[in-house]
């Protein structure tokens, strides 16, 4: 449970006055406890709490939550503070009451708002925190508890080739993986990826059904980033791994954009089975090397 310390340095930083007796545990995923305040005068708090490991984590979700909120195209949580208390951080959103809307509607909603985000560089020139025209972040972030390095890179090729399938192939070394044809396939994409003329988008990073929902208004919402700048359809690919979203989703997506071709929807996805090996273990290595198999004989 979130200590009477906590709360009240969220008093202090927030300016709302947290109701007494307030505090429900929710769910927060399988990484931190998680509890919704209710407050005079500011609504609903949605507070994360977990050892001070993970500070870091809780500042670059906050870092990312601020990103996606500043192109306005899609709600995401209010950030509103992140710190450190006696061996236990925190971080405090604002609370979104969410609804499941099953219509076809509000599918459509959540892929022109999509579309959108992924457009929102085009207006951002002179902004720094778009990269001009680069590939990554002004921070490094977190996918899952996995450490996601975004050095600014000029390269979309250099950036995925060596800050997310090689920088992954070493996390699952050190779990006592290996892959056959690591470098080749290392050679491979960068080769497949320097062939395209990709312009950087702003992805959420970590999309997929678990982080996206609709508000009470059915209007979208997303949460629990991983924020860079990227290949838009990075975050198409990955809607794909764990069920996908709504066919209205998809085709109100590519009113705007087309879809990914197949190969590289599995060469992205590659990154995400990989990281839930480092995170899990299990059949994802296996999946992983049927995935590689599979980009190895499209070349």
């Amino acid at each position: 449970m979130i200590s009477s310390a906590i709360v009240r340095e969220i008093e202090t930083e927030t300016g709302f006055r947290v109701l007494p007796s307030s505090g429900k545990s929710v769910s927060g995923g399988c990484i931190h406890q998680s509890a919704i305040f209710e407050t005079e005068g500011g609504g609903s708090l949605f507070v994360k709490q977990n050892n001070s490991e993970a500070l870091k984590l809780f500042e670059t979700e906050f870092r990312s939550l601020e990103w996606l909120a500043s192109t306005e195209t899609i709600r995401v949580p209010r950030p509103f503070h992140f710190g450190e208390m006696v061996g236990t951080s925190y971080l405090v959103l604002e609370a979104i009451s969410l609804s499941n809307p099953s219509d076809s509607d509000s599918s459509r909603k959540m892929g022109q708002a999509l579309a959108r985000l992924h457009s929102a560089a085009d207006d951002r020139f002179g902004d720094d925190r778009f990269g001009d025209d680069r590939f990554g972040a002004d921070y490094d972030n977190f996918i899952g508890a996995t450490p996601q390095p975004n050095p600014w890179t000029e390269s979309w090729a250099d950036f995925f080739t060596k800050h997310r399938l090689e920088h992954m192939f070493q996390l699952a070394a050190k779990r006592g993986k290996l892959f056959q044809d690591e470098g080749r396939l290392l050679g491979a994409v960068h080769s497949h990826l320097s062939s395209l003329d990709i312009s950087p988008s702003l992805l959420h990073g970590d999309f997929w059904g678990g982080n996206a929902s609709f508000d009470m208004n059915g209007d979208p919402v997303l949460f629990d980033p991983a924020s860079y700048m990227g290949d838009r359809e990075a975050d198409i690919a990955f809607t794909r791994v764990f069920g996908g979203f709504g066919p209205g989703f998809y085709e109100a997506y590519r009113e705007t954009f087309p879809e990914p071709e197949p190969i590289r929807e599995t060469i992205y996805n590659l990154y995400h089975i990989l990281n839930h090996f480092v995170l899990f273990g299990g059949g994802y290595g296996d999946r992983a090397d049927t995935m590689i198999r599979e980009i190895m004989g499209s070349r």
